[in-house]
């Protein structure tokens, strides 16, 4: 059997950091005026990726309240409506936790797939709640366009996460630093 390192809370910590500093940096891009014209289509919902990357590789670095705090700041800074993302994504990302332990050992597309539909329950979520309301919304396609590069974009916020931060999968055996398996 092979002995892992506990993870230090120190560890935990300055990952809940990494997560609010680098949502608080997508929002600042995704802010600034680049572009002046409307695009036919629409780039991946970043924070989203980033939440689900976080929650199924290493669910302790993203606490439900820390994950709320980063969605409802992005609503309203991105001017939706407040709350509603912010909600639909804690509940996705919840569950994408509880089910981050069974996808330890399996393959990558498993896993990809899984955070697949986590992106396209909330896509849909999003868009029947303001249908219900009548609140208006982006043209079907482009919501489509958005989805679609949410979900192709995963890999590489895998990618970038394992490269940049060390966002990897828990190994089987795993223990924090009180000797708990993870």
């Amino acid at each position: 059997m092979v002995e892992h390192a506990a993870i230090s809370p120190a560890r935990v910590w300055s990952m809940r950091a990494v997560y609010v500093l680098i949502s608080l940096g997508i929002l600042l891009l995704e802010l600034l005026p680049l572009q002046t014209q409307p695009r036919a289509f629409a780039g991946p919902d970043m924070i989203l990726l980033l939440t689900f990357v976080f929650a199924l590789r290493r669910p302790e670095y993203v606490p439900p309240a820390v994950v709320a705090v980063a969605m409802v700041l992005a609503d309203l800074l991105l001017q939706r409506p407040p709350g509603l993302m912010a909600g639909l994504t804690v509940v996705v990302s919840e569950m994408l936790r509880g089910r981050s332990e069974g996808l330890r050992t399996l393959p990558f597309t498993v896993e990809w797939l899984t955070a697949a539909l986590g992106i396209v329950a909330v896509m849909i979520g999003y868009r029947v709640v303001l249908a219900l309301f009548v609140i208006p919304q982006a043209p079907l396609l482009l919501a489509l366009s958005q989805l679609l590069a949410t979900a192709l974009a995963y890999p590489l916020m895998v990618l970038g996460g394992v490269a940049l931060f060390g966002v990897r999968r828990v190994a089987p055996g795993e223990v924090d630093t009180l000797g708990h398996r993870i």
